[in-house]
Protein backbone atom coordinates (compact mmCIF):
# COMPACT_ATOMS: atom_id res chain seq x y z
CA UNK A 1 0.00 0.00 0.00
CA UNK A 2 1.54 3.03 -0.75
CA UNK A 3 -0.25 6.63 0.24
CA UNK A 4 0.28 10.02 -2.29
CA UNK A 5 -0.97 13.39 -0.54
CA UNK A 6 -1.54 16.61 -2.58
CA UNK A 7 -1.61 20.04 -0.52
CA UNK A 8 -3.49 23.27 -1.38
CA UNK A 9 -4.34 26.58 0.02
CA UNK A 10 -6.86 28.54 1.00
CA UNK A 11 -8.21 31.79 2.49
CA UNK A 12 -11.63 32.36 4.40
CA UNK A 13 -13.32 33.61 6.58
CA UNK A 14 -15.51 32.46 9.41
CA UNK A 15 -17.05 32.58 13.26
CA UNK A 16 -16.92 30.26 16.02
CA UNK A 17 -20.20 30.83 17.25
CA UNK A 18 -23.16 28.30 18.76
CA UNK A 19 -26.36 30.15 18.07
CA UNK A 20 -27.92 28.28 21.64
CA UNK A 21 -25.49 30.24 23.80
CA UNK A 22 -25.84 34.43 24.38
CA UNK A 23 -23.06 36.10 23.42
CA UNK A 24 -21.43 36.27 26.25
CA UNK A 25 -21.61 32.71 26.71
CA UNK A 26 -20.02 32.71 23.13
CA UNK A 27 -17.44 34.81 24.18
CA UNK A 28 -16.20 32.55 26.86
CA UNK A 29 -16.14 29.66 24.73
CA UNK A 30 -14.19 31.08 21.35
CA UNK A 31 -12.83 34.44 22.19
CA UNK A 32 -12.51 36.69 19.59
CA UNK A 33 -13.21 34.03 16.87
CA UNK A 34 -16.55 34.77 18.52
CA UNK A 35 -16.72 38.46 16.65
CA UNK A 36 -20.06 38.83 15.00
CA UNK A 37 -18.02 39.36 12.13
CA UNK A 38 -16.02 36.45 12.01
CA UNK A 39 -12.33 36.87 11.28
CA UNK A 40 -10.27 34.62 8.65
CA UNK A 41 -7.34 32.25 8.22
CA UNK A 42 -5.09 30.92 5.19
CA UNK A 43 -5.80 27.42 5.43
CA UNK A 44 -4.11 24.65 4.34
CA UNK A 45 -5.51 21.29 3.11
CA UNK A 46 -3.88 17.87 2.84
CA UNK A 47 -5.36 15.47 0.82
CA UNK A 48 -3.51 11.94 0.94
CA UNK A 49 -4.86 9.13 -1.03
CA UNK A 50 -3.80 5.26 -0.68
CA UNK A 51 -3.39 2.35 -2.68
CA UNK A 52 -1.75 -0.02 -5.25
CA UNK A 53 0.67 1.13 -7.49
CA UNK A 54 -0.12 0.83 -11.10
CA UNK A 55 2.18 -1.22 -12.80
CA UNK A 56 1.48 0.51 -16.31
CA UNK A 57 1.15 4.07 -14.98
CA UNK A 58 3.28 3.83 -11.77
CA UNK A 59 0.96 5.87 -9.77
CA UNK A 60 -1.81 5.39 -7.22
CA UNK A 61 -3.73 8.34 -8.85
CA UNK A 62 -2.77 10.65 -11.38
CA UNK A 63 -2.07 14.07 -9.58
CA UNK A 64 -3.68 16.23 -11.68
CA UNK A 65 -6.73 14.67 -11.26
CA UNK A 66 -6.36 14.73 -7.42
CA UNK A 67 -5.72 18.11 -7.89
CA UNK A 68 -8.92 19.03 -9.91
CA UNK A 69 -11.22 17.32 -7.81
CA UNK A 70 -9.88 19.02 -4.72
CA UNK A 71 -10.70 22.17 -6.63
CA UNK A 72 -13.78 21.35 -7.76
CA UNK A 73 -15.17 19.95 -4.39
CA UNK A 74 -13.30 21.91 -2.16
CA UNK A 75 -11.55 24.98 -3.23
CA UNK A 76 -13.91 26.44 -5.50
CA UNK A 77 -15.94 26.11 -3.05
CA UNK A 78 -14.66 27.79 -0.12
CA UNK A 79 -11.33 30.04 -1.52
CA UNK A 80 -12.13 33.85 -0.33
CA UNK A 81 -15.36 32.75 1.15
CA UNK A 82 -17.37 32.85 4.40
CA UNK A 83 -17.38 29.25 5.81
CA UNK A 84 -20.45 30.16 7.79
CA UNK A 85 -22.33 32.25 5.11
CA UNK A 86 -21.03 31.19 1.39
CA UNK A 87 -20.52 27.73 1.57
CA UNK A 88 -23.34 25.75 2.65
CA UNK A 89 -20.83 23.06 3.35
CA UNK A 90 -20.93 22.91 7.30
CA UNK A 91 -24.73 22.06 7.52
CA UNK A 92 -25.47 24.38 9.97
CA UNK A 93 -22.24 23.16 12.60
CA UNK A 94 -20.08 25.54 13.98
CA UNK A 95 -16.96 26.25 11.43
CA UNK A 96 -13.96 24.28 13.62
CA UNK A 97 -11.35 22.96 11.62
CA UNK A 98 -12.50 19.35 12.66
CA UNK A 99 -15.66 20.01 11.44
CA UNK A 100 -14.41 21.55 8.37
CA UNK A 101 -12.15 18.38 7.93
CA UNK A 102 -14.64 15.78 8.37
CA UNK A 103 -17.22 18.29 5.41
CA UNK A 104 -14.49 18.32 3.11
CA UNK A 105 -13.91 14.27 3.57
CA UNK A 106 -17.32 13.97 2.85
CA UNK A 107 -17.03 16.35 -0.63
CA UNK A 108 -14.25 14.24 -1.47
CA UNK A 109 -14.58 10.50 -0.19
CA UNK A 110 -16.33 9.08 -3.63
CA UNK A 111 -13.81 11.18 -6.34
CA UNK A 112 -10.24 9.94 -5.59
CA UNK A 113 -11.19 6.58 -7.20
CA UNK A 114 -8.71 4.26 -8.43
CA UNK A 115 -7.45 5.40 -4.80
CA UNK A 116 -8.88 5.51 -1.66
CA UNK A 117 -9.36 8.59 0.57
CA UNK A 118 -6.81 7.71 3.59
CA UNK A 119 -7.05 11.02 5.40
CA UNK A 120 -7.78 14.58 5.20
CA UNK A 121 -5.53 16.85 6.96
CA UNK A 122 -7.11 21.15 7.47
CA UNK A 123 -4.24 23.67 8.81
CA UNK A 124 -6.46 26.54 10.46
CA UNK A 125 -2.73 27.91 11.79
CA UNK A 126 0.71 26.79 11.37
CA UNK A 127 0.18 25.38 14.62
CA UNK A 128 -3.36 24.57 14.90
CA UNK A 129 -4.78 21.33 12.52
CA UNK A 130 -7.01 18.74 12.30
CA UNK A 131 -6.69 15.05 10.77
CA UNK A 132 -9.51 12.79 9.83
CA UNK A 133 -9.29 9.39 8.85
CA UNK A 134 -12.68 8.76 7.97
CA UNK A 135 -15.75 7.15 9.79
CA UNK A 136 -14.13 3.38 9.77
CA UNK A 137 -11.01 4.45 11.96
CA UNK A 138 -13.32 4.83 14.93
Amino acid sequence: MLYVTRRAEFSAAHRLFCPELSDEENHDLFGPCSHPSGHGHNYVLEVTVKGEVDPATGMVINLRDLKQVMQEEVLDQVDHRHLDIDTGLLDGKVSTAENLTVAIWRRLQNRVGPALLHRVRVYETARNFADYYGPESR
